[in-house]
């Protein structure tokens, strides 16, 4: 292995064509460019130069030498800057609680961004219920993660140490069985609550939206069975369970590719979010995590 000092002193001359103009380059000596050029050309017992009255002009085995010499400088620097690279490079472990299907929270295109701008990032995810996904941040057992709530409530004022950034607003239907038609004889809350509910526990987001709108009322729902999955739900209202609640896609897929009933006049608006504590989003890791979001939902601003 020659010195890089030399080789850089054999290309840049061979490049300037004058031991001077290298020197300047080089920020070096004229005698110093000299001396590793002879100390490099001994090494080798190879004539790298030979001078004429333009200047130094490459011998044919300098010719032959160069691209080596060049491609030898050029990993060397790639070398130093990926070295370099690994002390701004974000290490450890991000847990994300994750909700609902992948797809619809861009779960693949978040981590591929992710893997993209930290590679020694590893991920951990954690399937669960938006509620739960707030608990487990509010605590501590989670960095990040996704939440469902009305349009602009997030996790809400009683919890002012989470931070969420709104992703995209949707519609929550209320479907029912094939055939059901027939018993939706009107669309007021009354009436739908006293038939047959498929309910989910309190950390769903079914279960607050649904509670928000009839608990004012004075009312609740018929609960036949109840549920933690939102495939699960389907499940039950394909199999003429009861009703439930299904977001706008799902609602209109299964609608027209099952049969359900959708009620008319009955929507319940909702927002996906992400979220993290306030006093964690300066970490490196979770700081990461949301400009990898903010590229997959070109988002710019913190609600």
């Amino acid at each position: 292995m020659h010195p890089l000092q030399s080789l850089r002193a054999f290309v840049t001359v061979a490049r300037e064509g004058s031991v001077s103009r290298a020197a300047e380059r080089l920020h070096l000596t004229q005698p110093a460019v000299s001396l590793k050029l002879k100390q490099l050309q001994e090494e080798l017992d190879l004539q790298l130069f030979q001078r004429k009255p333009q200047g130094l002009v490459l011998t044919p085995d300098g010719q032959a030498l160069l691209p080596s010499a060049e491609k030898a400088l050029a990993a060397m620097a790639a070398f130093d800057q990926n070295a370099r690279a690994m002390h701004s490079t974000v290490r450890g472990r991000l847990r994300i609680g994750t909700i609902v299907d992948p797809e619809f929270i861009r779960l693949g295109a978040f981590l591929h961004r992710l893997v993209e701008r930290a590679p020694q990032l590893e991920t951990e995810l954690r399937q669960g219920m938006s509620g739960s996904v707030l608990k487990q941040v509010r605590d501590g057992r989670l960095d990040v993660g996704y939440f469902l709530a009305p349009p602009g409530v997030g996790p809400g004022p009683q919890v002012p140490e989470v931070v969420h950034r709104e992703l995209a607003s949707f519609h929550y239907y209320v479907v029912a069985p094939s055939g059901w038609g027939n018993r939706i004889h009107a669309s007021d809350w009354p009436s739908l609550a006293a038939l047959p509910w498929i309910t989910t526990p309190g950390n769903s987001v079914h279960h607050r939206l649904l509670n928000g709108v009839l608990e004012p009322l004075g009312l609740s729902p018929n609960g036949v069975a109840q549920v933690d999955q939102e495939a699960c739900m389907l499940d039950l209202v394909r199999a003429g369970v009861g009703l439930s609640l299904a977001r706008d896609a799902l609602a209109m897929a299964e609608r027209q590719e099952r049969g359900l009933v959708i009620v008319d006049g009955v929507q319940l608006p909702c927002s996906l979010s992400f979220i993290w504590r306030r006093d964690r989003e300066d970490e490196p890791v979770i700081a990461e995590a949301i400009e990898a979001l903010s590229s997959v939902w070109s988002l710019a601003s913190v609600a």
